[in-house]
């Protein structure tokens, strides 16, 4: 649960936001729960990856010493989880299907878009965790691999 400080005619209230089912949201306003429902679709805000990679070290001279690059993850292990709230539109694996970094795992419709979620690693898939048309949350585990 999120929570928030309001101030609304000089009175203050402590409100903790629930997460969202359907139109529904359970909030709790100083202690008092209430299941809030939405009279409108709540639009998830878009999440985009980041990679920041310093700048490469000088040699003497100037010229750069080596190439940095940001590590990937490799195979042995590990989960992906999902980058943003949405909706399952397709699974394209299986467990024990052998994936290549940036092959095409799961089609996850958020905001009205379609989006690819491609295998971060290579790996073995040792368990799909969800299915066409679930519902997932930011963070949720997708896939897990050997």
């Amino acid at each position: 649960m999120k929570t928030y400080n309001f101030k609304i005619y000089g009175n203050k209230y402590a409100v903790e936001v629930g997460e969202l089912d359907d139109n529904m949201i359970e909030v709790n306003v100083n202690g008092t729960p209430y299941k809030v429902e939405l009279d409108m679709e709540l639009k998830p805000k878009t999440i985009t990856p980041v990679v920041k990679v310093a700048a490469p070290p000088k040699a003497e001279g100037g010229a750069p010493a080596q190439k940095v690059t940001p590590a990937a993850p490799t195979g042995g292990g590990g989960t992906l989880t999902s980058p943003l709230p949405g909706t399952v539109l397709d699974v394209f694996v299986r467990p024990g299907d052998a994936v290549k970094v940036g092959q095409r795992l799961l089609l996850l419709e958020a905001m009205k878009m379609e989006n690819n979620i491609d295998a971060d690693r290579d790996g073995v898939v040792k368990e799909v965790k969800v299915s066409k048309s679930d519902a997932v949350m930011e963070g949720q585990v997708l896939v897990v691999f050997e």
